[in-house]
């Protein structure tokens, strides 16, 4: 359906990208937070508000940010970027990435969570600290959680860095997708379990997983990167066991225009009885973000 939303010019707290979009449906609509960068590289999380029907017409643009960077030595002190929303007894819990900047290596990253008690037009940090720090599970770093809660238990599958290789261009990440469990949403369990892999030695980075269970499946749509960027599918019985299925994800590049050199950053969701693919196109997210609407084959 093309593009739906540009990084707009007019606002103080960004001057470039609109990323990684997440949505939080509401009673008239969607409300859709996306990461946006100031003119210092650092991302910010804000939202626009869209109606399914006209979903070009945007009709609210939130004028501040709803999740900012963290004070200096924190780790989000860099930038944050946002992930997932989970509605649970009116309250919004926002899962996001907080970045910082390394010596040995370019940035670190890991998964924060902020909780909205009005509806999602602010959040609060639940701590300056990540809420997944590394450990011997995740030794390098966490990033991009997608939430669930099944029969009380909250399921998350996120990013964990396997590692960094020094590259004629630099250093290179390294991370794919990893599964966790929670009984509140707040303490995880990780026993590193591994959900999405490398299908290569030429792919180096798995990421911004989006799982929709429907009634037969699991059904996951992610991000990887070898020498391009695309858009990967996979589908599991149990969410831990998967199988990739990434010539099934249901879109490629376009020929020409804003998504024709790279597409990542998906988040699929159903609305009013269609499922719908918001995602990024070049330039990770410089040209905006898009809207695709599935088609029964």
């Amino acid at each position: 359906m093309g593009v739906i939303f540009q990084p707009p010019r007019d606002l103080g707290w960004m001057a470039t990208h609109a990323a990684l979009p997440c949505v939080d449906q509401l009673d008239t609509g969607c409300r859709i937070y996306f990461s946006g960068r100031d003119e210092k590289g650092r991302a910010q999380v804000g939202f626009f508000e869209v109606d399914l029907a006209d979903p070009a017409a945007i009709l609210r643009v939130s004028e501040q940010p709803v999740i900012s960077i963290g004070p200096v030595g924190t780790f989000d002190d860099h930038g944050v970027t946002g992930s997932w929303v989970v509605t649970r007894n009116d309250n919004k819990y926002h899962y996001y990435t907080g970045w910082s900047l390394g010596r040995t290596v370019p940035f670190y990253l890991q998964v924060g969570l902020a909780v909205s008690t009005n509806g999602g037009k602010s959040f609060e940090k639940v701590s300056q600290a990540p809420l997944l720090d590394r450990t011997d599970v995740d030794p390098y770093l966490t990033a991009s959680p997608c939430v669930l809660i099944e029969s009380g238990v909250w399921r998350m599958w996120y990013v964990s860095g396997t590692g960094w290789k020094t590259t004629s261009q630099g250093a290179r990440h390294y991370y794919h997708i990893k599964y966790a469990e929670s009984s509140d949403g707040i303490e995880w369990k990780r026993k590193g379990v591994v959900c999405i892999d490398y299908r290569s030695p030429d792919e180096h980075a798995i990421s911004r997983p989006c799982i929709v269970k429907d009634a037969d499946n699991y059904k996951m749509w992610y991000a990887y990167r070898g020498e391009v960027n695309r858009i990967g599918y996979a589908e599991s019985q149990d969410g831990i066991g998967w199988t990739r299925k990434d010539d099934d994800a249901g879109i490629v590049v376009s020929a020409s225009g804003w998504d024709s050199e790279m597409i990542a950053y998906p988040f699929v969701f159903d609305h009013g009885g269609t499922r719908y693919m918001l995602y990024n196109g070049n330039g990770y997210g410089k040209t905006g973000i898009g809207l695709a609407v599935h088609v029964e084959d």
